[in-house]
């Protein structure tokens, strides 16, 4: 136990940058901003309506919300209150809801952004007993009539005078990963983590920061993933700066553009659509001409820096999920180069990168992003890593704690190898590895990497449970779903290429194209755009026996 407290500089930027913007929201083709003092005023009154409601120290709020400025200054006044956050992602049904509030403890509920599924949310919580505080309502979302209503709350405090500095070991944030029923998997995160954090900007600074505060960011992926809590929200909080925000999925673009960020981060599946969004206006074919024409190909980069609001951007950065290489060449092709990043909520995020410059550990994750941080291999191949970012455990799970932080080292769960210069390599996953019915162990990432330079998969997933051997699914371009024929014949080619070069337990038999997006809202993906993959299996598995019995190697759902 230490009584060192929680390094926080934003009570001095609310003097220091008081008039400046720092959360802005767009309502249409206008933005609304907060200066720095603004928000500080709210998340300080809005601290004091917290204390109000009776809670004990330290209790547990809970958050559920898109990303908008409301959120962050919940989450500041969570903090300045003496309280716990508990943020859960806005999708959830209310089953999910009502089990992590109840399993969560959590004691207030923040309530937000919520795309039509409120009444039915609603459900799973108990709106009479449970005290509820509502956001603004946004068009096009859910209106949230139960509680206290945001403005008429904050508005009878009077703003918290104390700046209040958590311990270093007070527990920061529960950031719930995956088993909303069953085995929850709560990682517990303390102060002195995040903290610590700021090492990895001190030692490689992967998202280009100014330290004066000339940062533009823009948030768009869950605020309570720790992906962007911690390289948006928290990297803004600590280096000054502002946030603005996505109004929706159809206004990205023109909220990328209107923004222009100084540092964008994303996830695969968002580099993926924005390729794809450029080779529906210029073929393949046409925009390999055009770079290769010296004064032609530097106007075509620069304009396809402005279209995708990358203008003045000095950092780009994908994390969440491996970037293939072959993704990460096409974008060095138009002169964007990204920054591959590898860590999980249970390391705050922080473990390797990649610079894109570096010539070596091509189709790596890099190396250590910090002078603290520490890998090894087990023997069963295992990747380790150790450093002051670690979680403290999960929330009221002791054995899955013991299974996963031993001896100071956390057991990530992903297979790799560290080759001769220092460089870390993902093969798979330890529990995504399955069995042919030949009883041989398939590593279904390592399949998936031969194919990573197919631009007309949106997404992919090697299975084969019990089949001799495996299939790929995938779910087609708009692009591949014009012309089929063409699309089947280059497929089979070009599988058999790949089988030429795999042992015969690994041979792929067959590639079947899926008429259904991985999403979300349809449970096979993250919110961070993530497959799940044994959600994948459940979802087609009474299919793949009739799909590796057909006389064709390219299939169609």
């Amino acid at each position: 136990m230490t009584n060192k407290h929680f390094d926080f500089p934003f009570y001095d930027y609310e003097l220091k940058l008081k008039d400046k913007p720092f959360l802005r929201q767009p309502h249409g083709k206008s933005w609304k901003e907060l200066t720095w003092e603004e928000a500080g005023q709210m998340a300080r009154k809005l601290a004091t309506g917290l204390k109000s409601l009776g809670l004990k120290e330290k209790s547990h709020v809970g958050l559920i919300s898109k990303n908008c400025k409301e959120w962050v200054i919940a989450d500041l006044a969570i903090m300045m209150a003496g309280y716990v956050s508990v943020p859960f992602f806005p999708t959830l049904k209310s089953n999910e809801i009502k089990h992590l509030i109840e399993f969560g403890e959590v004691e207030a509920l923040f309530v937000g952004k919520l795309e039509g599924n409120w009444d039915e949310m609603k459900k799973g919580i108990d709106t009479k007993n449970l005290p509820i505080i509502s956001f603004p309502h946004y068009d096009g979302n859910s209106e949230v009539k139960e509680g206290h209503q945001w403005d008429d709350f904050i508005n009878k405090f009077e703003p918290q005078q104390e700046n209040y500095y958590p311990k270093a070991d007070d527990v920061w944030t529960i950031i719930f990963t995956s088993g909303t029923t069953g085995d929850s998997k709560g990682a517990v995160i303390k102060y002195e983590s995040l903290m610590n954090t700021r090492e990895i900007h001190e030692a490689f600074n992967p998202l280009g920061i100014d330290t004066s505060g000339n940062n533009r960011f823009i948030s768009y992926l869950p605020l309570n993933h720790i992906f962007e809590r911690i390289c948006i929200e928290w990297t803004c909080l600590r280096y000054g700066g502002s946030i603005s925000f996505v109004e929706s999925l159809e206004t990205f673009g023109q909220n990328l553009q209107d923004v222009e960020p100084t540092t964008f981060a994303g996830v695969p599946r968002i580099y993926t659509k924005f390729q794809e969004k450029i080779l529906a206006k210029m073929s393949q074919k046409k925009l390999n001409i055009l770079l290769k024409i010296p004064i032609v190909s530097s106007i075509i980069k620069k304009k396809l820096r402005a279209a995708l609001g990358w203008t003045k951007v000095r950092v780009i950065v994908s994390g969440a999920a491996a970037m293939p290489n072959s993704l990460l060449n096409w974008y060095k092709s138009i002169g964007v180069y990204i920054i591959n990043g590898y860590g999980m909520t249970e390391n705050c995020c922080v473990c390797t990168n990649l610079d894109p410059f570096q010539p070596l550990g091509v189709g790596s994750v890099g190396k250590v992003s910090s002078p603290s941080v520490d890998l090894k291999i087990t023997d069963e191949g295992e990747v380790c890593m150790t450093g002051p970012f670690l979680m403290d455990s999960y929330f009221k799970n002791e054995e899955m704690t013991k299974e996963t932080l031993k001896d100071g080292w956390l057991h990530t769960g992903d297979m790799g190898y560290i080759d001769e210069n220092g460089f870390l390599y993902i093969t798979g996953r330890v529990k995504d590895i399955f069995k042919t019915s030949k009883g041989k162990y398939i590593e279904p990432s390592v399949l998936e990497s031969y194919f990573g330079k197919i631009t007309d998969f949106q997404q992919m997933c090697i299975v084969g449970l019990g089949l001799d051997q495996p299939i790929l699914l995938a779910v087609p371009s708009e692009k591949a779903k014009t012309n089929k024929e063409d699309f089947n014949k280059k497929m089979s080619n070009y599988l058999a290429e790949v089988n030429n070069d795999l042992d015969g337990y690994k041979k792929i038999k067959k590639i079947v194209m899926v008429k259904e997006e991985w999403l979300p809202e349809n449970g096979l993906s993250t919110p961070t755009l993530k497959i799940k993959r044994a959600k994948i299996d459940q979802r087609f598995s009474e299919n793949y026996q009739e799909w590796y019995n057909s006389t064709e190697e390219v299939l169609w759902e």
